[in-house]
């Protein structure tokens, strides 16, 4: 059983177990002792979005960090995948991120990337646990010239920007493009409107006036629909909505209708399947997408793979498998031929750079696939709670997919990241599924 990390790292109410200083200082003695396996200086990179409580976690990640000898390099602000970006190009021998991505301010997190950019396995989370509730590190204090210690990189966000704008092809630009873009308050505040401004686009930013607390707050990701309003008003060409860490787009097109990871993972694929670049022709992405996404690939001559829910087990199926490219329904989207973690601002670049080589508008190229009516019920529980031992829930599920058959599909898991029960259903009438999953919520709210 794990006892901090969940399916996205540590998260949690900041100040509140886990995300508590004492417990981060812990990881980062547990990380530093896991690094140091050779010889010499190690270094560890830790960056952070904007939330205040991003101030003490850094602090107390660097203090564990320095206390077992090992450097740090501070990032400041920067979305996820620039951190992953980061530590490899630094050859650093990990990284920590201090996020808790699209949750409100008060909460926190910590993600961890291995020296390869990729987020750590099960298995090394596992020890990073044994290391801290075991007290095998108490004893181990480095002094005089062994302590370690810490300087900031003032210039990982242009880094960062660079690499972002090599990957937009050399021959085209965005010129003449008018794109509204929400960065949720969020990390990618000082990172996405220059790469877009800079490639010749016109940018309406919202959400780049970030205080500490109003990380995705009725913005970004989360909350299209402030973007889609904006493109409305101002007749821009499309819309581009990251989360507060960077890691998820969620776009609309010049209507201001709102399209999902799903569709942009079709679009994507119809054209990495066009060239050649989609690896054995095949989309990794998660249980949570659309049914219409499957019969998308099966037209385009390819196939789908799905996987549990989270980014990290996309990527990891992806690596297993020798696939190239991958994500979520949610806006994760990983171009492993590229970067190593779901990157917001990459994907919304792979997409424009599409939008210009087939001189269409996003309203068309969405056409590539149809959706299936999908329900979403999210459940907040006050206590974790074990659906296998509960029977009329069981057989209250196992009715409903009788009645769906083959054009439907029930799903109910916890989440990962918070208290809560997610109850997804499938099938052609939307009427008909939304009773199905309001029925399945108000048992799992009385239990």
């Amino acid at each position: 059983m794990r006892k901090l990390f969940g399916t996205d790292g540590i998260r949690g109410v900041a100040n509140i177990y886990p995300m508590t200083t004492e417990i981060a200082m812990q990881v980062g003695r547990a990380i530093a002792f896991i690094v140091k396996n050779k010889k010499g200086r190690h270094r560890i990179v830790i960056g952070k979005d904007t939330r205040v409580s991003g101030y003490m976690i850094e602090n107390a990640l660097a203090a564990g960090i320095c206390s077992m000898g090992v450097d740090v390099l501070l990032v400041g602000p920067l979305p996820t995948p620039g951190i992953a970006f980061i530590t490899t190009s630094m050859r650093a021998d990990a990284g920590v991120v201090i996020s808790a991505s699209h949750n409100p301010f008060q909460d926190n997190g910590i993600k961890i990337f291995s020296s390869d950019g990729f987020k750590l396995p099960d298995e090394v989370e596992a020890d990073i646990e044994e290391l801290i509730f075991s007290q095998k590190m108490a004893t181990l204090r480095p002094v005089a010239e062994e302590v370690g210690k810490a300087r900031r990189i003032d210039d990982a966000k242009g880094r960062y920007i660079v690499f972002l704008k090599n990957i937009f092809p050399k021959k085209q630009t965005l010129e003449g493009m008018h794109i509204v873009l929400d960065c949720a308050h969020g990390a990618t505040y000082g990172v996405a409107p220059y790469v877009l401004e800079e490639l010749g686009a016109k940018v309406t930013s919202l959400g780049v006036s970030p205080d500490g607390k109003n990380i995705n707050h009725q913005c970004g990701a989360l909350h299209p629909e402030l973007m889609a309003a904006k493109v409305k008003e101002t007749g821009a060409d499309i819309g581009l909505a990251l989360d507060g860490d960077g890691d998820r787009l969620i776009v609309c097109d010049e209507n201001g209708k709102v399209v999902d990871g799903d569709h942009i993972m079709a679009i994507c694929a119809k054209d990495l399947i066009k060239r050649g670049k989609l690896r054995k022709k095949t989309l990794v992405t998660t249980v949570m997408s659309n049914m219409g996404l499957e019969i998308a690939m099966k037209e385009m001559g390819g196939k789908m793979v799905r996987t549990n829910v989270g980014d990290r087990y996309v990527v990891e199926e992806m690596r297993k498998n020798g696939y190239s490219f991958g994500g979520e329904q949610s806006g994760h989207l990983v171009f492993l031929d590229h970067i190593t973690t779901g990157d917001g601002n990459l994907a919304a670049l792979r997409l424009l750079s599409i939008m210009r080589k087939r001189k269409k508008k996003l309203s068309e190229l969405a056409t590539v696939m149809t959706s299936y009516p999908q329900v979403l019920n999210n459940v907040r529980t006050s206590s974790k709670i074990d659906l296998e031992n509960f029977p009329s829930f069981q057989k209250a599920v196992i009715k409903m997919e009788k009645k769906l058959g083959k054009s439907g599909r029930i799903l109910v898991r916890a989440s990962g990241t918070e208290p809560v029960i997610r109850v997804m259903i499938e099938g052609e009438k939307k009427k008909t599924i939304r009773a199905m999953a309001n029925e399945l919520g108000k048992m799992i709210a009385k239990a």
